[in-house]
């Protein structure tokens, strides 16, 4: 009730500043009156046709709003980024996506021009051979913080993934776009003229990207459906919109003064980096929020609220990204002089169809070296591929295979790459939950040796979870 009489009172508001500023119509009857003063002006915009003039819809199309043709659903993995198909805002996407480009290597070339006691850029080797040494030294197996790879990274990644989100993409368009972004703009573009690109960074900011882009969107929407409010809040809603997208906000916000479109759309993101400070060697962390605005041409602008239709018939979705945790044995060549060992295991990977897998996998001790008579790290880190059999039930047999590397003493970074094989069984829970059991032989051509793996794990699908 509260709700329509303040919707009652913006249309009553809205129709007084209408009738005071909008242009009046002449009607043609009153034109051909031989009396001047019996003309009557009609204003445009009347209690009749309020609701039709000032109807609310979303500023930017939304996918769960559009009609996809029947056989859309027959490839779900078909991308829609180069050749929208049912309504997709193509054009905006794009124009954001140059935006973001200008934006970036326009900050790489502010800083080629500065000096190189503030950039710490060697001028005489050129930051374009440093940015094309980093790119063929990478990928690697980076060294950087929990909080940064699973925290930072995947901020950036549910950036790129909300570009497309709310340029009326579907789930998988955005992750694909967020994946390209992530990939050649951040990895192999802003980030190689620092540092070279990291192998789980690669994986991280796309696949986690995708699920915290997701949740933040689908949020958002849910906030703004509710009028802007959180717990009956306006300030807690206002501040919990701030956070889900500062950007959109602020820009949605300068919009509304104005009453036309100053800023047709903008990006933000988070960046974490390690600055010296001076010359004696120290270094401290710096966080930036960086913003990238694109003007729009000054019309008018609509600050109503759209509509937030859930689509269930999504053909893909997050639960497609399965997280998994466990524990494993390894037995190693006697090359290596180390004692076999207890494993912690980390996974991350998508599950395309109950036949298909993809994932990265992670495992790590610390052993015996015999030699050295002391404990070193072990770390080993592989992409695999699974296919499974017997798809239509709960217990699914499966062959895997795929390559990474071991390293050895962290501290050192010894690597040695090698490529595995091997058998596993998967077994359904529920839509969220599944166990695996597997064994994994791993061989590397260089060192000559031979390794063997079992691991018992528990997968977690996020979201909706198994289709």
């Amino acid at each position: 009730m509260i709700k329509n009489i303040h919707s009652l009172k913006l249309k009553c508001v809205s129709l007084t500043v209408a009738l005071a500023l909008l242009p009046f119509t002449v009607q043609a009857n009153d034109i051909s009156s031989n009396n001047p003063s019996e003309i009557k002006l009609t204003p445009e915009v009347t209690a009749d046709n309020i609701d039709h003039i000032y109807r609310e819809r979303p500023t930017n199309s939304v996918w769960e709003h559009l009609t996809p043709a029947e056989n859309y659903y027959d490839s779900p993995f078909q991308v829609a980024l180069f050749s929208p198909q049912s309504g997709e805002d193509g054009e905006r996407l794009w124009s954001q996506t140059s935006s973001i480009f200008a934006y970036g290597f326009g900050v790489i070339g502010l800083i080629a021009l500065l000096p190189e006691d503030i950039s710490n850029w060697d001028k005489e080797e050129g930051i374009f051979n440093k940015w094309s040494d980093n790119v063929k030294d990478g990928p690697v197996w980076d060294r950087d913080t929990g909080m940064l790879n699973f925290v930072g990274h995947p901020y950036f990644g549910g950036v790129y993934y909300q570009v497309a989100r709310k340029s009326g993409y579907r789930q998988w368009d955005a992750f694909v776009y967020s994946t390209l972004m992530s990939t050649f703009y951040w990895e192999y573009g802003i980030e190689a003229f620092a540092e070279t690109p990291s192998i789980q960074d690669l994986v991280i900011t796309p696949v986690l990207g995708w699920a915290y882009g997701e949740w933040a969107y689908n949020t958002e929407m849910d906030i703004r459906e509710q009028g802007g409010s959180v717990w009956g809040s306006d300030f807690l809603g206002s501040t919990a919109l701030f956070f889900l997208d500062p950007v959109d906000y602020m820009s949605a916000g300068i919009n509304n003064i104005f009453g036309k479109e100053i800023i047709k759309a903008g990006t933000g993101y988070l960046s974490f980096n390690d600055v010296p400070l001076g010359d004696n060697g120290h270094s401290e962390n710096q966080v930036k929020f960086n913003i990238s605005l694109q003007l729009g041409d000054g019309g008018s602008y609509s600050g109503n609220k759209a509509k937030h239709v859930k689509r269930t018939k999504d053909p893909i979705h997050t639960g497609i990204i399965g997280i998994t945790y466990g524990v494993g044995a390894v037995d190693f060549d006697e090359q290596w002089q180390a004692d076999n060992d207890k494993t912690t295991e980390y996974s991350l990977g998508l599950y395309f169809t109950r036949e298909f897998s993809s994932r990265v996998t992670y495992s790590k001790a610390k052993v015996d070296n015999l030699a050295l008579n002391r404990e070193i790290n072990y770390e080993n880190y592989s992409l695999d591929s699974q296919y499974y059999f017997n798809s239509e039930h709960d217990f699914r047999p499966y062959v895997t295979a795929g390559f990474g590397e071991t390293m050895w003493q962290k501290e050192q970074e010894s690597t040695v790459f090698q490529v595995n094989a091997g058998v596993g069984a998967h077994y359904k829970l529920n839509k969220n939950f599944a166990l695996q059991l597997d064994y994994r032989y791993f061989h590397s051509t260089s060192a000559k040796t031979s390794d063997q793996n079992v691991s018992a794990r528990i997968v977690y699908f996020l979201g909706q979870g198994e289709r």
